[in-house]
Parts: structure tokens; C-alpha cells; sequence
């Protein structure tokens, strides 16, 4: 990951429990509506597989990364793949240890202030707040009060709706996935609705640079 190219378009799509069969479809889908950075979570099934053959099929077009990555295993196999960031819902010391070693740009989840600092000072690119939509954007102005220095990624509840709202109270970058990559939609290979909303929340973030 070109952490300089993310942070020019802060925003992370993560897709959990797809069927490889529909992942060229997909994966050309979120392209074409402008996501630039995606992540596979580790609990999807056939995981591995389903990052190597995004590589393939994005073959540059598009950052990826694997998340809900919780043990080294995990972390090895992500990397054999072709993922290069990793996102944790945690922090697994030797799994953010290991990442800082070799500069891989990793996001370990936190949701405390105590967690958030900990994060951070473990040499997180940036610390992914999680669940954020218990807690709102409002708590991101709270922490970024003391936090000022330290970047933050809102995940769990980000919409096109609120979003705005999240950048605004200090977040560096936002993410999405269920309510997007949802179950219904790719059950039905509707591709055509999660284009939509991607392309929606993308044009979203370009709008508040306008407002």
C-alpha cells in the first residue's frame, strides 16, 4: 500500500464472506465506481484464494489488504497472497510488531483512549476506531483533543450520510463493508446496486471538499 496515495482518497471497502464466484464481477464493479483500497477479511472462506485472484483480476487497479488478521499464521498467509496492508480488529502485538519490522502499512482496531494511545505508539499507520457507530463522530472530536497527532479510522457504521460528519471530528480515513457489500445484494450478483452506493459514498467524500 502507498499509505500517501490512501490518504489522498481516505476510504476503505472491506468485503467479508464472498463466494469466489462472483469475485471478477465484483471486483470490477468497486473499480469502476472509484474505491481505490479494499480488504478481505481472514474469515472469509478460501480467504487466500480469494486475494490472489483479486490481485489478478485488479492487476494494479486496486490497493488490496487483508483484515481480521489475528495471528501470525493468519498475518503469513495474507502476505503470501498478495495483501499489502494489514487491518487488525485488535492489536496483536507480534502481528503489529512484525508489520512495523517490515513497514507494512498496518490499521489495528482499538476503541478506548488507552487503547487508541497503546495502538499508535506501536507504530500504527493509523489506528482503526472500532465499532465507531456506537459511539459516533462525536467521540472522534473528543479524541483528538488530547490525540491530536494520532490518525484515526472510523469503522462500523460509516454511511454516506454521516460521513462527512466523521472527517469533520477528525478522522483520517473512513471504511465501509456490510452495509454495502450486502448479503442480499451479492446473493442476487446485484452488482449494479453496490455500484451505485460505492460510486454514492465516494462522491460523497469528493463532496465535502466542495462544501
Amino acid at each position: 500500500m502507498n499509505v500517501i496515495n490512501f490518504k489522498e482518497k481516505p476510504i476503505l471497502g472491506i468485503l467479508r464472506g464472498a463466494d469466489g464466484s462472483i469475485i471478477e464481477p465484483l471486483v470490477e464493479t468497486v473499480i469502476e465506481a472509484g474505491l481505490g483500497a479494499l480488504e478481505i477479511t481472514m474469515n472469509t472462506a478460501g480467504a487466500p484464494e480469494l486475494i490472489r485472484k483479486t490481485k489478478q483480476i485488479a492487476a494494479g487497479r486496486l490497493t488490496l489488504g487483508a483484515g481480521t488478521v489475528l495471528s501470525m499464521p493468519d498475518l503469513k498467509l495474507a502476505l503470501k497472497s498478495g495483501a499489502t496492508f494489514i487491518v487488525m480488529p485488535v492489536l496483536v502485538k507480534e502481528v503489529m510488531a512484525f508489520c512495523v519490522k517490515k513497514k507494512i502499512p498496518v490499521f489495528p482496531g482499538a476503541l478506548t483512549p488507552g487503547e487508541i494511545y497503546q495502538a499508535w505508539n506501536a507504530g500504527a499507520t493509523m489506528v482503526k476506531v472500532f465499532p465507531a457507530k456506537f459511539f459516533g463522530p462525536e467521540y472522534f472530536r473528543e479524541l483528538k483533543g488530547p490525540f491530536n497527532k494520532i490518525e484515526l479510522l472510523a469503522c462500523g457504521g460509516v454511511t454516506s450520510e454521516n460521513l462527512k460528519n466523521y472527517f469533520v471530528s477528525g478522522a483520517s480515513a473512513v471504511s465501509f463493508g456490510a452495509s454495502i457489500f450486502r448479503k442480499d445484494w451479492l446473493g442476487n450478483k446485484d452488482f449494479k446496486a453496490i455500484g451505485r452506493a460505492v460510486k454514492d459514498f465516494i462522491d460523497t467524500y469528493g463532496s465535502k471538499n466542495n462544501s
